[in-house]
């Protein structure tokens, strides 16, 4: 597929430096529409989609706030801990306002596995269908998201 003009100036805010010292692409060469292609299919064929995987990344962010810092026993075998650091970031993709520096990490005891994600993350999941690019230390795998927050299938 052919990258927009709008998604190369995108893609250039993702590089290291810019917004942040790691960057959001890792080191992974392609193009940003492919990314995103390839990410989408995959939520495609587990039957669910962006919506519902970022409105369960923030059901356990909004259930953990209350414990910031502890970790937090929510709905029998979840355990989540809400971290909050000073700051907050832009979205390369643009739009309005900034995303707090929170981290989100939910365990699975039930399946034992664990996921860190932010605020940031979930803005990308909900609005762009963007997990980070391969071998970013931030990039939070799709099928890991589902197994490990339960995510339901889409309407």
């Amino acid at each position: 597929m052919k990258q927009s003009i709008q998604l190369t100036r995108i893609q250039e805010q993702m590089k290291p430096g810019v917004i942040t010292l790691d960057g959001f692409l890792g080191t992974d060469n392609r193009n940003l529409i492919d990314i995103l292609v390839e990410d989408d299919g995959i939520v495609r064929r587990s039957g669910r989609s962006h919506r519902t995987i970022a409105d369960r990344m923030q059901y356990f962010r909004d259930a953990g706030l209350d414990g910031l810092g502890e970790f937090m026993t929510i709905d029998g075998h979840f355990e989540v801990r809400v971290d909050s650091v000073r700051g907050k970031l832009p979205s390369p993709f643009g739009g309005p306002g900034m995303y707090e520096k929170v981290n989100t990490t939910v365990r699975n005891t039930a399946v034992g596995r664990e996921v860190t994600y932010t605020d940031l993350h979930i803005h990308f999941v909900r609005d762009h269908g963007f997990y980070e690019g391969a071998g970013s230390p931030y990039r939070i795998e799709p099928e890991n998201l589902i197994t490990v927050l339960e995510v339901p299938f889409a309407d």
